[in-house]
C-alpha cells in the first residue's frame, strides 16, 4: 500500500491523463449500456462479449461525430 502510495504521489499528471483516457470509456460502457458483468463463462466467450461492448460503444461515438449517411457512405 505504502509504495503504491508514493507511486502516485510521482507523477500526477499521468495518472490524471489516465483517469481522463482509460476511465471514461469504461464508466460510459457502464451507465449508457447498462453493462456491469459479463453474461458468459470462459475467457473466449468473455473476450468475444466484451468486443461486442466495445463495437457498440465504438459505433454509438461515431455516430455522435458524423451522421450515419457518412458512416455508410464511407463503409460502402
Amino acid at each position: 500500500m505504502e509504495q503504491m502510495a508514493e507511486r502516485m504521489k510521482q507523477p500526477p499528471e499521468k495518472f490524471k491523463l489516465r483517469k481522463t483516457l482509460a476511465e471514461h470509456p469504461f464508466g460510459t460502457i457502464k451507465r449508457w449500456l447498462g453493462f456491469t458483468h459479463f453474461s458468459l463463462k470462459g475467457l473466449v466467450k468473455v473476450s468475444t462479449e466484451w468486443s461486442l461492448v466495445t463495437l457498440a460503444y465504438n459505433l454509438k461515438r461515431v455516430l455522435k461525430l458524423v451522421s450515419f449517411e457518412q458512416l455508410m457512405a464511407a463503409v460502402v
